[in-house]
């Protein structure tokens, strides 16, 4: 299947259940890294615009870049009271942005659905001299017992569930080759928390996931219900989670 058709009918479900990424991250995008008001990014893979928005909010100039109607369309509705938001009905390897017209290069949960090589190569096109590239993601910790029975529930159910984050290992090999294994590595903590809907609609938000009509769909859900019973307290579950992202220079195309 066409990786950019994966989340077709799911948009909603993403917007409602995925989290933001965590505020000290974006606080150290702006106090470490150089981002400031005036900065223009091209967030690529943007989604509904998760992580677009934390820009947007600190007035950065954005091109969202989405491939998938759908969540583009969301992303439309989400983020049109923004001025300096810019919806591109592109992909990670044929952008539609002019040569060296960015400063900085964001993709947050999409990397691993990209064409590395010609993404890279894209990259270097888009990007002004020495820009950086920063590839993010929300990553759940695999050693928190819910992250496990949660892993095991999708593997059972889900024929296309290659772990979280897509299956991107730590400092995986396509990071490393993006980067000319030159990068530098952040965490910060970010914990998600989720009543039993949201809980639901974020399992049903994967690009992965059983859909109604899929057989198995009624006893899917309800592993995942009975996950949400055994972790939650007052009606809440806590699920241990990292903002991670790998970062570094993207040489610019000669």
């Amino acid at each position: 299947m066409d990786a950019t058709k994966k989340f077709d009918g799911i948009a909603n479900e993403y917007t409602k259940s995925r989290p933001s990424y965590a505020k000290e991250f974006i606080e150290c995008l702006f106090g470490k890294y150089g981002f400031s008001a005036s900065s223009v990014v091209a967030d690529i893979g943007s989604g509904t615009g998760k992580f677009a928005k934390q820009l947007l909010d600190k007035c950065c100039n954005v091109f969202c870049v989405e491939p998938n109607t759908d969540m583009r369309l969301v992303a439309e509705k989400e983020l049109c009271e923004y001025p300096n938001f810019k919806s591109v009905a592109g992909s990670a390897e044929n952008t539609k942005l002019p040569n060296s017209s960015v400063d900085f290069i964001t993709t947050a949960q999409a990397f691993h659905w990209f064409d590395t090589k010609n993404f890279k190569e894209e990259c270097s096109r888009i990007i002004k001299p020495n820009g950086k590239a920063f590839l993010i993601w929300n990553t759940r910790d695999t050693e928190a017992l819910i992250n496990q029975k949660l892993h095991s529930v999708y593997s059972k159910y889900c024929p296309d569930f290659k772990g979280f984050s897509g299956g991107t290992k730590p400092h995986d090999d396509r990071i490393k080759y993006f980067f000319d294994n030159n990068y530098e590595y952040i965490t910060f903590d970010n914990p998600l928390y989720f009543d039993r809907e949201k809980f639901i609609i974020r399992s049903l938000s994967g690009s992965y996931s059983l859909k109604k009509c899929d057989s198995n769909f009624d006893l899917y859900i309800e592993e995942i219900e009975n996950i949400f019973d055994e972790f939650e307290t007052d009606g809440i579950v806590k699920i241990e989670n990292l903002t991670v992202a790998y970062l570094g220079t993207v040489n610019q195309k000669k």
